[in-house]
This record gives C-alpha cells, sequence and structure tokens, in this order.
C-alpha cells in the first residue's frame, strides 16, 4: 500500500549500529520522509510487516538474521518493496549476490549521503511508476516476444518451459524491452524509465543488467534476444538484425560491466 498523496514517503533502516541508524533517520527525516528503524533482520521482518515501508535500506553484516537472508525471507513472502543494500563488500561477486538475494540496488560503505538519496529516489520513483501504471493494464497482463513470457501479475517469467528467476531490477528492465518489441531503446529512455533522472547516460548500471539478463535468459541455450545496437542502446529482437552488432557487441557490452559492476 502506498502512502496517501501528501505523506511522507516511509523508509526502514535496518544497520546494527546504533550512529549508522541514528544519522540515516536524521537525515532522511530532515529531507521529508517518514522513517522507522530495526537493529537486524530479523527486527526487519515484524518491521517491515508492521510499518509498511515504501522502501527498506537494509545492512547486510548484521546479528541473529544478516540482509541477505532478510531480503530472501521478503521476496519470499511476495514482498515487493524496494530494498537498497548498504555494505562494506565491495566486490562484484558481493554485489551480485545481493542483488540475486532480492535487493534492488547495492550501495559500498563508506558512501556520500547526496548519493545514497540520489539512489533511494529513484528506487522510488521507478517503484511509483511501476504502480501507476499498473492500474492501467488490461486483466490478462501478460508480455510475450518469441519463446520470452512475462505476467506483470504474478512476475512469473518464463523461456519456453524453464522459470527465469530476476530481481526488481532485472524485472523492469526487462519489461520494458518486451513492451516494446523490435523497437531500438536509447540508453538515455532505459536509464531514465528504469533508474530516474540521478544516472549519466554514461553510467554503466545498464550494461551491467543488460549482461545479467543475457546470463539468465540464455543460460538454457537459448538464442539472444536483447541486441546491442552499437552507439546507440539495446532492442529485443528475435535475431541479430541489421547492424545490432549483437554477436560481438552483445558480449562487449557484458564485458564492459564486469569491471565496474558495482555502481549498479
Amino acid at each position: 500500500m502506498s502512502p496517501a498523496e501528501g505523506d511522507p514517503q516511509r523508509i526502514l533502516i535496518v544497520d546494527d549500529e546504533p550512529a549508522v541508524r541514528e544519522a540515516l533517520q536524521r537525515s532522511l527525516a530532515f529531507d521529508g520522509y517518514g522513517t522507522e528503524v530495526a537493529v537486524d533482520g530479523i527486527d526487519a521482518l515484524g518491521k517491515a510487516a508492521a510499518y509498511d515501508p515504501d522502501l527498506i535500506v537494509l545492512d547486510i553484516q548484521m546479528p541473529r538474521m544478516d540482509g541477505l537472508t532478510a531480503a530472501r525471507r521478503l521476496r519470499g513472502s511476495g514482498s515487493k518493496v524496494p530494498i537498497l543494500m548498504l555494505t562494506a563488500r565491495d566486490t562484484v561477486g558481493d554485489r551480485v549476490t545481493g542483488l540475486d538475494a532480492g535487493a534492488d540496488d547495492y550501495l559500498v560503505k563508506p558512501f556520500e549521503l547526496d548519493e545514497l538519496f540520489a539512489r533511494i529516489r529513484a528506487l522510488l520513483r521507478r517503484s511509483s511508476y511501476a504502480a501507476a501504471t499498473a492500474d492501467d493494464r488490461p486483466d490478462d497482463d501478460v508480455l510475450a516476444f518469441a519463446d520470452l513470457r512475462m505476467d506483470l501479475t504474478t512476475r512469473e517469467v518464463m523461456r519456453g518451459n524453464r522459470r527465469v528467476e530476476l530481481t526488481r531490477t532485472e524485472f523492469t528492465l526487462l519489461e520494458m524491452f518486451l513492451a516494446h518489441p523490435r523497437q531500438v531503446l536509447t540508453r538515455e529512455q532505459i536509464l531514465k524509465a528504469v533508474w530516474g533522472f540521478d544516472f549519466e547516460p554514461s553510467s554503466n548500471s545498464l550494461d551491467v543488467y543488460v549482461m545479467y539478463l543475457r546470463r539468465k535468459t540464455e543460460s538454457g541455450g537459448e538464442p539472444r534476444l536483447v541486441h546491442t545496437v552499437r552507439g546507440v542502446g539495446y532492442a529485443l529482437r528475435a535475431d541479430a538484425g541489421s547492424g545490432t552488432g549483437a554477436g560481438t557487441g552483445g558480449g562487449t557490452g557484458g564485458g564492459a560491466g564486469t569491471g565496474t559492476g558495482g555502481g549498479a
């Protein structure tokens, strides 16, 4: 449930360090957000159910239950609340683990408050956009292209007979491609729709997430559907087509993301 118009958006802050909780709570409250705090993953699950937040800022390393487990439990319960993970773990593998656990974004400590707030705004915008567009969708809410099928109500994605598990961000990105089949989408169009206006067109977040989508939708040996359009962006096509650069451009796009994917 979203807050009524005019009410502050609610953010649940989950961190076992009192100084971090208090600093974030003060800063977010000063910026006009409603806040609640939790001290670990178990506390977070209870507060998430009772407080019904619009977004969760979730630390990973905590006693009793860590943030990764809490995120998996939330997603397992059907919760779609945006999750921004905060952690000192900064390897690409750590980021992938966090995103696969259900996080929508991942910010490494120490961080600047300006960047944290920008990421929060982007996640809240994306969530508001998804809720608004859901009201306009037909009852048989299914997007399909070739053998790829997305149910927007159950959030189930199938490639042929194989189920594809996606994070919230991956789902939103794939939904945009499926809603515009065969169309060339520029980097600017995709970044603004999926991440918000706080991201520059040069951000490699898009390349990283396209790489994730390709891995998951092609893990069964299926042909590529998301193709690189050199110097422009990406397109959902059943074959490489003219000028897409799918043969080498697809691999290059993914490879470019792996080196600095943490910025996603």
